[in-house]
């Protein structure tokens, strides 16, 4: 179940007022990113990828966390029965579906690890997940980036990006393109989109 687009806007003003910061706006650019490149592929929903990319980080809402933001986002979703946004405030982090390609610090709970250990192994990824780990990777909080300069840029801040992840969105963008048929930079608009 998915929020309305109106609802999903509201949820994340919402959680800026709790938590101000410039996730919120890299929240709006993923999820344009989402409805632009679900336009061009047969079979995603414009609508529902905007949504999706719009609340994938709603897990900031409970404060500056770095892996906290997975489980919290995740667990507030399904308190609000939005099953498939949970989802993908789970799976949005994880690529490959494993724990220790998360860039940043594990500062969860031994029940929180658990939750997203054992939920992890149990999703089977679909399109959606794919698209929002891709416009993730692509999302600023002012605009468009290049992917690989994003991926460098938090390299820098962390000291270090797993190679497997790196190789992931790389093959995401290939991957998306080749449904689209088109430039995936071009699709977003990198050039023009700002917030």
């Amino acid at each position: 179940m998915l929020p309305t687009r109106i609802e999903a806007e509201e949820l994340l003003r919402e959680a800026e007022r709790c938590n101000p910061g410039p996730w919120g706006n890299h929240s709006r650019v993923a999820a344009h990113c989402a409805e632009s490149i679900a336009k061009q592929c047969v079979g995603l929903d414009p609508e529902k990828a905007y949504i999706l990319g719009l609340l994938h980080d709603i897990g900031r809402k409970f404060g500056v966390r770095h892996l906290g933001h997975v489980s919290d986002g995740y667990q507030y979703m399904l308190s609000l029965g939005y099953d498939e946004v949970a989802k993908i405030c789970l799976t949005h982090s994880f690529n490959n579906q494993k724990i220790s390609e998360y860039v940043g610090k594990q500062d969860v709970t031994a029940e929180e690890m658990d939750l997203i250990i054992n939920r992890l192994s149990t999703i089977k990824y679909d399109e959606y997940d794919k698209l929002i780990q891709l416009c993730d990777a692509l999302a600023g909080s002012e605009g468009v980036l290049d992917i690989v300069e994003r991926m460098q840029d938090v390299k820098k801040r962390y000291g270090f990006y797993p190679q497997a992840k790196w190789d992931k969105n790389v093959d995401l963008l290939k991957y998306f393109e080749n449904l689209a048929q088109k430039n995936i930079y071009l699709v977003v608009d990198k050039e023009r989109f700002h917030l």
